[in-house]
């Protein structure tokens, strides 16, 4: 009789895994909200362009991308999304594991843009723990939304900010308008929403970049995860991106 029950049970508890694998599935897939599309599925990099030569630095650990701020990679070290863009929001959870390397170069980034100096005129330095990636647009490196420990906050365009090329207006409006970071080890989320050339930004609930409109901006491109970080004999000489990144998701918008 207890041969007969266990043998009749078999199937059943076949179908319950299948069941509770779907389930899983099916559950992942109603993490991305309404309208939105997940570009991790939280298994693999299925999607994602891993840098030839990476050696596993990239990498999925419990369900969020990791990244140990080590790859070796000889022609671009970022992680980049195989489609293209145009106009979308993108919605990224993110967390800086931790930030091992002292920065004696952090700026004080004043609302318009520029850095403030000392009362001899010379640039004001300030000395921080730090950790830096972002999140790339467009398929250009320059176009970043900034993840650091810089006290104006993460959001920022650096790459827009610190181009003197760049009108005023156009430094000042990719310049956060607060810190609305947790503190490292907790977790953040990003609303990045491209249209027409203009970009904004809102972390945790906060709108730190209202809009600005940035000349030159690609009108498509990947999407990506920054690399940023060099070590040597073991210590670090410049911010690690030690990072994870978790429910990535793309609401592409009508031209």
């Amino acid at each position: 009789m207890k041969t007969q029950t266990a043998t009749a049970m078999k199937p059943m508890l076949c179908l319950s895994l299948i069941f509770t694998a779907v389930s899983a599935l099916s559950l992942f897939a109603a993490d991305a909200p309404e309208g939105f599309t997940p570009l991790f599925n939280g298994k693999d990099l299925t999607g994602w362009k891993v840098p030839a030569g990476d050696n596993g630095h990239w990498k999925v650990v419990d369900g969020v991308i990791d990244y140990d701020a080590r790859s070796e990679a000889t022609d671009g070290k970022h992680l980049w999304t195989e489609r293209e863009f145009g106009d979308y929001t993108l919605l990224v959870d993110w967390r800086i594991k931790e930030a091992p390397f002292t920065n004696t170069h952090v700026a004080y980034v004043l609302p318009d843009g520029s850095e403030a100096r000392d009362i001899k005129g010379r640039p004001l330095k300030l000395t921080l723990p730090d950790a830096d990636s972002g999140i790339l647009l467009c398929g250009n490196e320059k176009f970043q939304i900034n993840i650091w420990c810089w006290p104006i906050g993460s959001g920022e365009m650096y790459g827009v900010r610190r181009d003197a090329a760049m009108p005023a207006e156009v430094r000042a409006a990719v310049t956060p308008r607060m810190q609305a970071d947790k503190p490292v080890g907790e977790w953040n989320h990003y609303e990045i929403t491209v249209r027409h050339g203009t970009v904004s930004v809102v972390l945790n609930g906060k709108s730190v970049l209202p809009g600005a409109t940035i000349p030159g901006l690609p009108a498509r491109g990947a999407i990506g995860l920054q690399h940023h970080g060099m070590e040597k004999n073991g210590q670090w000489n410049s911010p690690p991106a030690l990072l994870q990144f978790r429910n990535i998701a793309i609401k592409e918008l009508k031209p």
